[in-house]
């Protein structure tokens, strides 16, 4: 009787050890022949965003890297989650990859019901860019520098208005960092995207807003708003007069809106190689190089366009906006 057990659960295990090798040989076939097929690049906000506009630059030097065309599709709504829900429960076989910027971050704190869990529901590819931001005010706002907006929100800090591109947007979490390190609680507006938010600004209707270079370098430089200050760690080459929030007294002030492209979890790694390898192909075209740098978006350096590099970047930051988000007792819908 037992020696009966014993030959069938030897059978069984044989029979499980088979199929796993099955499996891993049949994945390492796919991945050798990949890609067979068109990519699917999902982008989780609108055509013509910042997002957007990153995703189809680099799809085109990726696809002559890869020799199969990339296929961009917006899946746009609830901040970037439908999007990303959708990759998390795609086949994990290469075909459909994901971008996003930081969003990809603060989801778990702002979504009380999250379809996915970042940290756990994808494959890492790659960091691609930062966007620095600007702490702007509008033309004719009283402080005409950085220490004066301070003092002028002290005074004033119940009629003060920031702008912000609605929950999870960088510029909300710009202005949630910047309101906790000041520590006040100004009347904050949330807009449809920046774009709205940005026209306000110029147009009067709203005081402050934090907002990428890509839109506002030239505004800045036309006199139209007034730039108090950049959130990366150095002053930006498009910018060099204006100083950085951290050298102003803010320590540790520091928004960027990266970007990071995803596969789903289960993706081979043999795949996920093949993806990196294109996307390092993408970020050193000068083509590419070149138009970024006209738009005032930063490449990351090469050794964050890694798998590695893109987890520990989601898991510090993921920690870090959490915290501000709970402080802020601020939620999406």
């Amino acid at each position: 009787m037992n020696s009966g057990c014993n030959i069938f659960a030897g059978s069984k295990l044989r029979a499980l050890l088979l199929a796993a090798f099955l499996t891993l040989l049949c994945g390492t076939v796919a991945a050798q022949n990949y890609p067979a097929k068109p990519i699917t690049l999902v982008v989780p906000f609108p055509v013509g965003g910042p997002t957007d506009a990153i995703a189809r630059l680099i799809a085109g030097p990726m696809s002559k890297d890869l020799g199969k065309p990339i296929v961009i599709e917006n899946t746009v709504g609830a901040g970037g989650t439908l999007g990303a829900t959708r990759v998390a429960r795609a086949a994990p076989d290469g075909y459909m990859i994901f971008i996003n910027h930081v969003g990809m971050a603060t989801a778990p704190a702002l979504y009380k019901k999250l379809p996915y869990d970042p940290l756990k529901d994808f494959e890492y590819i790659g960091q691609i860019v930062d966007v620095p931001m600007v702490l702007l005010g509008r033309k004719n706002f009283p402080p005409n520098n950085f220490k004066e907006l301070e003092a002028y929100i002290k005074i004033n800090k119940e009629k003060v208005t920031l702008a912000n591109a609605g929950p999870g947007g960088v510029s909300q979490l710009c202005g949630l960092l910047f309101m906790s390190q000041e520590g006040v609680q100004l009347t904050t507006v949330s807009y449809k995207g920046t774009g709205p938010a940005l026209t306000d600004l110029l147009g009067g209707q709203v005081d402050l807003l934090c907002d990428q270079t890509t839109r506002t370098v030239p505004f800045i430089k036309e006199k139209l708003v007034k730039a108090y200050g950049v959130t990366t760690t150095k002053r930006l080459a498009s910018l060099p007069n204006v100083p950085t929030l951290q050298e102003q007294g803010l320590k540790g002030f520091e928004v960027k809106a990266w970007h990071g492209l995803y596969a789903p979890k289960g993706t081979p790694q043999a795949v996920i190689k093949r993806l990196n390898t294109a996307l390092r192909a993408a970020l050193d075209d000068p083509g590419v190089k070149a138009r970024l740098a006209e738009t005032n978006i930063e490449v990351v350096p090469s050794s964050k366009i890694s798998p590695s590099s893109l987890k520990q970047q989601l898991q510090s930051e993921t920690a870090k906006w959490g915290a501000v988000i709970r402080k802020a007792g601020v939620y999406a819908e």
